[in-house]
């Protein structure tokens, strides 16, 4: 029986004395490449490790080398302090993107669809991919083998990872940009194989797509702008139902700028979109939609939206963006909204990309990046920029994003858990997560220490079944501690049966830690569901790519933190893999060094 809802109350954690500022961070000068035209997609993330938030897309129009120096999959590396740096490898471009960890090794890995497909090499070509990051941002592994294999003939673009069917690995969802794809839904078999479990009708859609949960039942749903429709509810298995009663219609293009977020509290996920350059929000209500517009503009310029917690007072807030204007308006946690402020870019006449969520300077409050186009026919053209929040901090604090209370996840499972975090000074900064599966007051299990403050962290769901599951989120910097308990939300049990070890798998050597961080030594075990293990090596590198030290891959392997000279290595971020040998490893771990 579902627990009774815990009413959302909105703190004023943060309650800004005037509206949310934001000022111009953008990359700019020479090391930069020029924009084109056309959509795109951009998504925040700490892809180095680094406790940095970046930014990562594959560009527009102009990519690869249409009149641009865009290509491949371009990383926008942040220090921390609203300044940029930028990595760009393959050569394709012009699509979607999604990150998160899709082969379980503790690194950011990239998923996309995209249009311009003609790479000479197995990077970039194709219109749906997934490549395996390193650490560093700077290299890419395709792992991609059965995507785009199911009438996907032109161009895809927005993509998002969800772990659909509930087996603790991260699928792929992606939506075409234009006639007639429609959106197609990808399961990983954890050996760089994709099998398609689900896909619309086709018809016409924009580049909008994200992932969440609609209806509470833990298994993650999709919301699109598709002439199919808006939003498909998953059975926890990789299909998918139409769940748009009470919506409006899509129309030819589908709703623009979709987004999701649970704006009242009830742990389902609610549903924003632009129409006729107005703004609108639904919440849904166990088989169909209501509307929670009242006071957003119902015509205008806007094209896109976010739903997002942009002043941490507990409650979810939308933005949307169009014609050169972000408008930011302030949830109370029941579906009523009052202005917060926003943020005037150049005049634009059309918006090709919109991202909140990452706090690029460390004041805990989330940030924005943008493509907007800019100018007239035929001298129009993209911009990027990023608009950052502008308040100091006056202390310390963190709040939690993902969970917000009340939802329902399963047991081995994927979750991107979420949070803010204002930190004071430019002293390093780390994360602790814990467990509590019986009230807020612990006892509480660890289940990360000495993480980078990213803002994010993919967990597998651990604990028993309860009603009552919190998370504890602890920000450590300059010898002070702050830490935030989430709302109660709910832990199911596993809810699907893993899926079965694809033919040929057996050789897949899997690489894990016993304990993470570390400060001593790193022990490693090896194992393949055959339980063999065919040699090689285990090859340990720094964020920058280099090799620090190499062990025999036999056995259980420990590291003793010196590098290949017999110096101790210094503390940071290192990826360990597995290279040689007759086993067909992949999949590699991220170590925590602490001194």
């Amino acid at each position: 029986m579902r627990h009774a809802l815990v009413p959302v109350l909105c703190l004023a954690l943060v309650a800004p004395a005037v509206a949310l500022d934001y000022v111009d961070s953008s990359p700019a000068g020479a090391g930069f490449p020029m924009w084109d035209g056309g959509d795109t997609e951009l998504a925040f993330a700490d892809v180095n490790g680094d406790g940095h938030v970046d930014f990562v897309t594959i560009g527009d129009h102009g990519s690869p080398g249409v009149g641009t120096d865009q290509h491949g999959i371009m990383v926008y590396f942040g220090d921390g302090a609203g300044g940029w740096s930028i990595h760009m490898e393959g050569d394709f471009g012009y699509g979607g993107i999604a990150v998160g960890d899709a082969n379980g090794d503790g690194l950011m890995d990239v998923g996309y669809g995209m249009h311009h497909d003609y790479s000479a090499t197995d990077l970039g070509d194709q219109l749906l991919e997934v490549a395996l990051g390193d650490g560093t941002g700077l290299h890419w592994t395709p792992w991609d083998d059965g995507l785009a294999t199911n009438g996907e003939d032109w161009g895809m673009m927005a993509t998002d990872f969800a772990d659909f069917d509930l087996d603790g690995r991260l699928d792929l969802a992606a939506n075409s940009f234009g006639c007639c794809n429609g959106v197609h839904v990808y399961r990983n078999a954890g050996d760089g194989s994709w099998t398609q479990t689900w896909a619309s009708a086709g018809g016409n859609a924009s580049a909008s797509l994200c992932t969440g949960d609609v209806n509470g039942d833990g298994a993650p749903d999709i919301a699109a702008s598709a002439q199919a429709g808006a939003v498909w509810l998953g059975d926890g298995e990789g299909g998918f139902a139409s769940a748009d009663a009470g919506l409006p219609p899509a129309g030819g293009m589908g709703h623009y700028g979709v987004s999701l977020g649970d704006v009242d509290g009830d742990g389902r996920a609610d549903l924003a979109f632009a129409r006729s350059g107005g703004v609108f929000v639904y919440l849904w209500r166990a088989d169909h939609w209501e509307s929670a517009s009242d006071g957003l503009p119902a015509a205008g310029d806007f094209e896109v939206t976010q739903l997002f917690d942009l002043d941490l007072d507990g409650c979810v807030d939308l933005a949307a963006f169009g014609g050169g204007n972000c408008a930011v308006w302030l949830g109370d946690g029941t579906g009523q909204w009052r202005s917060g402020g926003g943020f005037a870019a150049p005049p634009g006449i059309d918006t090709a990309a919109f991202c909140t969520g990452g706090d690029v300077d460390h004041n805990g409050l989330p940030d924005f990046v943008l493509v907007q186009e800019e100018g007239s026919w035929p001298t129009y053209q993209n911009r990027l920029y990023v608009y950052h929040e502008s308040s100091t901090p006056a202390a310390r604090r963190v709040a939690w994003q993902h969970p917000r209370g009340n939802e329902a996840f399963h047991a081995s499972a994927v979750q991107t858990l979420r949070w803010s975090a204002a930190h004071i000074g430019g002293e390093p900064a780390s994360i602790a997560l814990e467990l509590s599966t019986a009230g807020p007051d612990g006892p509480w299990v660890p289940l990360a220490a000495g993480l980078p403050d990213a803002g994010h962290w993919q967990w597998t769901v651990s604990g028993e079944p309860t009603e009552i599951a919190h998370l504890r989120v602890t920000l450590t910097q300059a010898g002070e501690s702050v830490a935030a308990v989430s709302r109660a939300f709910r832990i199911l049990p596993g809810g699907a049966t893993p899926v079965a070890e694809t033919p040929g798998a057996a050789g897949l050597t899997r690489l894990q830690l016993l304990a993470n961080p570390v400060r001593e030594r790193a022990r490693f075990t090896l194992e393949t569901p055959s339980g063999r293990v065919g040699g090689g090596r285990v090859a340990i590198y720094d964020v920058a790519g280099r090799r620090v030290a190499a062990l025999v891959a036999q056995g259980n392997p420990e590291w003793d933190l010196r590098d290949e000279n017999g110096r101790r290595v210094p503390a940071g971020i290192y990826l360990a893999r597995i290279e040689g040998g007759a086993s067909a490893a992949t999949a590699g771990t991220r170590i925590v060094v602490l001194h």
